[in-house]
């Protein structure tokens, strides 16, 4: 009774995984002959037709749960890389699988639990978590066109505030930004210049967002380590008692919180981007040309991929209101608090892609930027993030359709093997495995408790002979 597109194959296949993992655990009531049977049509990669809507997160995910058994037994449709999707008993006769035939307590068993949520918070908690390392870069290098300044991330200011994180991110713009070891003639051009500070979207990056998506990630990820591998339905088998007990381990209630802060968490990375990217494209903040084009009025540069990402960071407030504060009763007021977890997790993975279709942008404009401080060159490490998104996107010269640019970023900060913390990680580990020295430049707003004691005792002494 789902509706809805269905799950991917790779998210069906997280999907089965997990229910095998906690059906081999006992307390089902499963048979060893029936689960071997799901076993095999995972192995043979035969995934069931599963809408993703239609899930309250109580009782489990049954409705989910109800289309993963409803293959399994050869009826509805399943996907396999051999036939695509098709009718389940061709599907499972293809690969020499024939259909499952139930035995007393085994119906429930395949659809009582949680592992749609918890298959779709999993890949939401990896999303965020590799995203919120690849804003720091992206930051980074913004911050680099910017012509901003490192003080901001000095050890002792983030030692005397000592959240989980808030050191971690501020250490790592250390690696990629101006320093002794990695020196920038971009930093170099304006070492003193009049400025006082930047903008707090530059300036407070190991504060914002980061540190709460990493605290979370951790967090959820042992949530989800404990959901993964434990007992999560309702009528529970105890054999050396000889009992079957009703509790409610079914319930999603603390996933769906979590996913629901995560969200929210999240979210912060692209609200905090997108204020860079009109810091970028705004001549009067960057001192680059306006919309980061030459010939401004016949080509519009990157005016209307703002308006993109700001209607990413738009959606999102909309998306980051918490499903798992509402509640509806259902099966006749026996489920009458229910949890919306499928829910938390479906929005989570949406806000998810939106924040990194928005960095995508950003990496693109700050990209953009560097092109117009040439010959001047950043530092090695964002030099080599520079060339990596060189090598699918060409600079602008005049407006071209852009949509394919945006997407090719955007892959560069999905992808395992050739991303942009894959380019950026070794320099950062570097860094701190040599436990290189902390580069403090000179500032010209800087001053040392020293110099300003020898002020003012320069002055009493004024003011003293003066008396006299």
């Amino acid at each position: 009774s789902g509706v809805g597109k269905p799950l991917s194959p790779e998210r069906s296949r997280m999907l089965l995984a997990l229910r095998i993992n906690v059906l081999a655990k006992g307390y089902s009531g499963i048979s060893l002959e029936t689960l071997q049977q799901v076993i095999e049509a995972f192995n043979a990669s035969c995934l069931p037709y599963i809408p993703e809507k239609g899930t309250v997160g109580a009782s489990g995910d049954l409705a989910p749960l109800s289309h993963l058994a409803l293959g399994l037994i050869g009826e509805g449709k399943m996907w396999s890389p051999k036939s695509g999707w098709a009718d389940a008993k061709y599907v499972l006769e293809a690969h020499g699988l024939r259909p499952i035939t139930l035995k007393p307590k085994e119906g429930l068993a395949l659809i009582n639990g949680t592992q749609m949520i918890t298959s779709l918070g999993c890949e939401a908690v990896e999303r965020a978590g590799a995203i919120a390392r690849q804003a720091d870069i992206i930051a980074a290098l913004t911050l680099e066109v910017l012509k901003g300044t490192t003080r901001a991330f000095d050890t002792d200011i983030h030692a005397v505030r000592p959240h989980r994180g808030q050191a971690e991110v501020a250490f790592r713009f250390r690696s990629l930004l101006d320093s002794d070891h990695h020196p920038s003639e971009i930093a170099e051009s304006h070492r003193f210049c009049d400025r006082v500070q930047d903008a707090y979207t530059m300036r407070c990056c190991p504060q914002q967002g980061k540190v709460l998506v990493s605290t979370l990630a951790g967090f959820l990820g042992h949530l989800f380590c404990i959901d993964a591998k434990t007992m999560n339905w309702g009528k529970m088998v105890f054999a050396e008692r000889a009992e079957t007990i009703s509790g409610g381990n079914f319930h999603g209630e603390y996933p769906a919180k979590a996913l629901d802060y995560l969200a929210i968490g999240v979210h912060e990375l692209a609200a905090i981007s997108e204020r860079r990217i009109e810091r970028l494209c705004n001549p009067s903040l960057s001192e680059l040309p306006a919309f980061l084009v030459t010939e401004g009025g016949l080509n519009s540069g990157f005016m209307i991929a703002h308006c993109t990402a700001a209607a990413l960071v738009s959606e999102n407030k909309a998306l980051c209101h918490p499903s798992s504060v509402d509640s509806l009763s259902t099966s006749a007021a026996t489920e009458d608090h229910v949890s919306m977890g499928g829910w938390a997790a479906r929005k989570a993975l949406r806000v998810i892609e939106h924040v990194e279709q928005v960095l995508a942008i950003e990496l693109l404009a700050a990209c953009q930027g560097i092109e117009f401080l040439r010959p001047l060159r950043t530092t090695t490490p964002l030099e080599k993030v520079y060339d990596l998104v060189r090598s699918v996107v060409r600079p602008w010269m005049k407006d071209r359709f852009m949509a394919p640019d945006i997407e090719a970023a955007h892959r560069l900060l999905v992808e395992q093997k050739v991303s942009v913390w894959e380019v950026a990680k070794p320099y950062i580990e570097k860094y701190r495995r040599e436990h290189i020295p902390e580069s403090r430049p000179i500032s010209p707003t800087a001053f040392s408790l020293g110099s300003l004691e020898m002020n003012t005792g320069v002055s009493h002494d004024h003011r003293h002979q003066n008396e006299l």
